[in-house]
């Protein structure tokens, strides 16, 4: 028996996934076979739906319909749950580092391939700012998510709780840096769900805290327009949301955000949005690169000049055949990679088969953003949507985004049941550290350490 061609797919997101379930359905018959055997590299064994992280925060979705199991989706298809460290293409060889490869001590493990598909998307784009590294908090993936709505019912269970102004008026101030969508839909999403919960504190109001929209640049939302932009900044201001537009932040030390208008912030949130950048793998292969860190892609989604090696979504720089203005690069967005992901597929198998490819090519139609329940901005067609009709927009599209009809039906279902009924307002702060309580219990009190176990 000849060895099968093994399809190597690093990464499990948007891309990663959309790709290995295309090629489970377009290399069927050579599954059956033997012949092809597609092996998907991921950290985690699921794909997050990250649109829906905002609402998640807030509440509107639970967590585990936010992400898509690996396993159960792509049932053809053979799942290693790890990390690749490097790539070294000419040799067709990648090292990865997976969860039995750190129990055994072994380190890594190398792992040929005939075709390879790099798709590890993008990382958070920090800057060197003093505090960051201590006391900043992500908003990318779904714990990220979750343990933000956590952060901030604690620190309003802190206000609530405590004698010392100064304690309390930084528990209450959430600065956030970033207005693309996800700091702005954070934002606003978190902002709605707070002002619902001081409800129900008997010492606490909406009008006491106080949130926070750092921006570098003149304007928010980009992508929606800058007509759009401005109703979004407008929307934000009229529920007292403080936007700092042209304004970075300097630094946040010791639980104090300075600005670089020279204002100076004292508070115990400080969340981080501020764009992202291509993975750091990308770096340890032997692909070409552009000026920006992603691989140089053709319009059919191949490696430049390097034959059986494929990249779509943040890690690749893919023309814009579309575009008027030449050497321009489709954007790194979800929009862009579940279609890239689809001519991907194809492509890939027709290159099997020896049979011509196709370009990928797809005019930009547009942009939504939700801007808290029922509020929201959109540019789609050339037409601009604002307030309920664009948040209904954004659901119905994100909806129909989401994979496969078991997780449709399940959001759509929360989405149903959250309009009957009032929104949760507990905060789950011990999942982060659920042996903590038993560690405690399991202590010898102070003095007992010699005494007999009984």
């Amino acid at each position: 028996m000849t060895e099968p061609a093994r399809i190597l797919v690093v990464g499990g997101g948007y891309v990663g996934m959309y790709t290995a379930l295309r090629l489970q359905r377009q290399l069927g018959a050579e599954l059956r076979a033997g012949t092809a055997e597609i092996v998907v590299v991921t950290p985690e064994p699921y794909m997050t739906y990250q649109p829906f992280l905002p609402e998640a925060a807030a509440g509107s979705i639970s967590p585990r319909h936010v992400v898509v199991p690996l396993r159960r989706v792509l049932d053809r298809c053979r799942i290693v749950i790890g990390e690749v460290q490097s790539v070294d293409h000419a040799k067709r060889t990648a090292t990865l580092c997976t969860l039995a490869t750190e129990e055994e001590g072994t380190g890594a493990v190398d792992m040929t391939y005939h075709e390879l598909v790099i798709a590890p998307g993008s990382v958070s784009r920090t800057l060197p700012v003093p505090g960051l590294l201590d006391h900043g908090i992500g908003f990318k993936t779904v714990e990220e998510a979750i343990g933000l709505r956590n952060h901030v019912i604690e620190q309003m269970d802190i206000a609530s709780s405590t004698r010392d102004p100064a304690l309390r008026d930084a528990a209450l101030t959430f600065v956030f840096v970033g207005g693309g969508y996800a700091g702005v839909e954070a934002l606003a999403e978190l902002e709605d769900m707070a002002r619902y919960t001081a409800r129900y504190y008997h010492n606490l109001k909406p009008e006491d805290l106080r949130w926070v929209l750092v921006e570098a640049s003149n304007r928010i939302l980009p992508e929606v327009g800058e007509d759009m932009g401005r109703y979004a900044i407008r929307e934000l201001r009229g529920r007292n949301i403080d936007v700092r537009l042209e304004t970075r932040l300097e630094s946040c030390e010791d639980r104090v955000a300075v600005l670089s208008d020279g204002t100076r912030l004292p508070t115990r949130t400080v969340v981080w949005t501020a764009g992202v950048k291509p993975a750091p793998v990308l770096a340890a292969t032997d692909l070409p690169l552009n000026e920006r860190g992603r691989l140089r892609c053709t319009a059919q989604l191949a490696v430049e000049g390097v034959p059986h090696a494929w990249a779509a979504g943040d890690a690749a720089a893919v023309p814009d055949v579309t575009a008027d203005e030449p050497g321009k690069e489709c954007a790194p967005n979800a929009q862009h990679a579940v279609r890239q992901a689809k001519v991907l597929a194809e492509n890939i198998a027709a290159s099997l088969r020896g049979q011509p490819l196709k370009e990928y090519a797809h005019a930009y139609v547009g942009s939504v953003a939700s801007l808290g329940l029922h509020k929201g901005v959109a540019h789609v067609y050339g037409r601009k949507l604002k307030g309920y009709p664009a948040w209904f927009m954004h659901r119905a599209y994100h909806l129909s985004r989401v994979p496969t009809f078991n997780r449709k039906a399940r959001v759509l279902a929360e989405w149903t049941l959250s309009g009957l009924f009032k929104r949760e307002i507990v905060s789950l702060g011990s999942l982060e550290h659920p042996r903590a309580e038993f560690e405690l219990a399991a202590s010898p009190p102070p003095g007992d350490d010699d005494k007999p176990q009984s």
